[in-house]
């Protein structure tokens, strides 16, 4: 086909994307990432006490339950030069940790996977021969002969009833599935699994942070008090739920979601080799060994690649005006001094101004702002950020054990380390991330262990919440790598209020339109990087692509009108 392809909303995401590509026959020429819905967290923050602002930030999104609220009390206590005890750094890790874990594991089952594998087609599938696949592939107790037997007949039962949810509008025998029945009856038991495993995993998170999703917390440290003897605080028994929680992830991590990722990604190396787009990567840094101010000690090292060169990583510094800008020029916002203006977050802006056709429209007009998204940059530079950016930046510091897993996993695959630049490269980068923090909360908890049996119960530095100690104006940004990328919030305080607050998520750096210079975000990039469609109408390689994102846009909203009438045309495709 030639012209338009539009696909709106985006299914299997949180919040509303529209994608909309200009095809040359039926290859992706130029494609266009448009956020249809407005998120406004930022204006309602000024004029509130600034050790508040976590619980209204959090709620920015319903899915990163968490690391919201991490950056907004990591920007206050940055503003006023806090630190936070031992403790609480150690609990925040596993929390950040939980948080990924459990987020990469859902997206890779019932978000991503119905991209790659034929749910209708494992009706087809040999329990027997099944069970063998799954047997050679790990040593995951659900594999028998019998077990496929009951899952196979749990999803023929689903299928007859009629009532198909997410599964209705699947693009069931599209040609560009290659995965045997056996294959997809394996998958779709794990997928089954998933669900049951994750409502044990987020026990972690109502123990430290007392519910999920949005835990408490706490400027200055956690809300978890540590007494052994107590009954409402972190107690001996909280802690074992601990340690079988993690457990519990890094047995579902080890036996099943890598084993999966690898037998996946077998059958589609030509994923390899498109959708990479960008070339530039990102990652603020995150998980301290010791502290916020020590970022050599983080897990996850900060810094920027430039066009896959591995050999140099460049510093980053997000309180610098010339590194971290963001541009407007093709979004519904307007700046006080003009729409070709870039602004530092310190200096941000969130001045609504749509001027996008009036729906329903056929397409958009991308000469002009086509995005509730702005477009941050990096030195005028586009970037990409996620678990494929932190994976390389590991790789590209010499990280021993991250090193050691993609070049297992890779000899698995029998593909080079360029693989990875790649859609399939983004996904599988997630899930050897998902191994390597599995592995990193049993030290983490180790460590707290430790520190509490050597007396050390303190979880809180009382002396931020003297606010007559404040200076009268200060600032801080606070930043977190957030399953789907580099999240920071920087705030300005004044008079113990906050004065201005800004966010930039990882979904603004990848799915943000065209900059001034005409700069493309790391979504189109991606989908202009080598997209040809086997059927137009079934357009599965765009999904494959922004699905390996895990677009989170903002929590979902409706557009009517006051009679109730939508006020959009939508195309539903999954």
């Amino acid at each position: 086909m030639s012209g338009r392809l539009v696909i709106d909303p985006i299914t299997r995401i949180e919040g509303h994307l529209r994608i909309e590509a200009q095809m040359e026959g039926n290859r992706v020429g130029q494609a266009y990432s448009s956020g249809t819905m407005v998120r406004g967290i930022e204006t309602i923050l000024k004029g509130r006490d600034p050790r508040d602002a976590w619980a209204f930030a959090q709620r920015i999104c319903g899915v990163c339950t968490l690391v919201h609220g991490m950056a907004s009390i990591r920007a206050v206590e940055n503003a006023l030069n806090y630190e936070i005890p031992k403790n609480a750094q150690l609990i925040r890790n596993l929390m950040i940790g939980a948080q990924y874990i459990h987020d990469h594991v859902m997206h890779f089952y019932h978000l991503h996977a119905l991209d790659w594998v034929d749910v209708v087609s494992a009706l087809k599938a040999d329990p027997k021969a099944t069970s063998e696949l799954a047997q050679s592939l790990g040593s995951w107790p659900n594999s028998s002969p019998g077990y496929f037997s009951d899952t196979r007949k749990r999803l023929a039962n689903f299928v007859e009833s009629g009532q198909l949810g997410i599964f209705a509008n699947g693009y069931w025998g599209h040609e560009q599935y290659k995965l045997p029945p056996e294959a997809n009856l394996m998958a779709v038991a794990h997928y089954l699994e998933a669900l049951v495993w994750q409502r044990d995993v987020v026990k972690l998170h109502t123990i430290f942070g007392g519910k999920n999703p949005h835990p408490n917390f706490l400027v200055g440290g956690v809300a978890s008090p540590i007494d052994l003897n107590s009954d409402s605080a972190i107690n001996a028994k909280r802690l074992s739920q601990i340690q079988d929680v993690i457990t519990t992830m890094r047995q579902f991590v080890d036996q099943v979601y890598l084993p999966d990722t690898l037998a996946i990604a077998s059958f589609y190396k030509d994923w390899f080799k498109r959708g990479e787009g960008l070339g530039n990567f990102l990652c603020y840094g995150d998980l301290p060994a010791v502290s916020m101010n020590e970022p050599s000690g983080f897990l996850f090292p900060a810094g920027v690649i430039l066009d896959r060169d591995l050999s140099r990583v460049h510093e980053i510094d997000v309180h610098d005006k010339a590194q971290i800008q963001e541009y407007v020029a093709h979004s519904w916002y307007e700046y006080g001094a003009g729409k070709s203006t870039a602004l530092h977050p310190y200096d941000g802006e969130t001045n609504l101004d749509y001027t996008g056709p009036e729906p329903p429209f056929e397409h958009l007009v991308v000469e002009d702002p086509y995005s509730w998204i702005k477009s941050p940059r990096w030195r005028d530079k586009a970037m990409e950020v996620g678990p494929l950016s932190r994976v390389l930046m590991m790789y590209a510091n010499g990280h021993e054990p991250t090193r050691e897993l993609a070049g297992f996993a890779l000899k698995q695959l029998e593909l080079p380390i360029d693989a990875l630049f790649s859609t399939l490269g983004r996904t599988a980068a997630r899930t050897l991330e998902s191994k390597l923090l599995a592995d990193a909360m049993q030290s983490w908890f180790d460590d707290l262990l430790a520190n509490i049996k050597s007396g050390d119960t303190r979880t809180f530095n009382e002396l931020l919440w003297e606010p007559s100690t404040w200076p009268d104006r200060c600032q801080g940004a606070g930043f977190t790598e957030a399953p789907r990328g580099a999240l920071g919030h920087w705030i300005v305080i004044e008079n113990r209020k906050i004065a201005n607050y800004q966010a930039i998520v990882p979904s603004t750096w990848n799915a943000g339109p065209r900059d001034a210079s005409g700069q493309p975000g790391a979504y189109e990039a991606a989908l202009q990087d080598e997209h040809t469609l086997a059927d137009s109408s079934q357009p599965l390689e765009i999904l494959r692509t922004i699905h390996s994102f895990d677009p989170c846009i903002a929590c979902a909203v409706h557009l009517s009108d006051e009679d109730g009438e939508e006020l959009l045309r939508i195309q539903i495709t999954q």
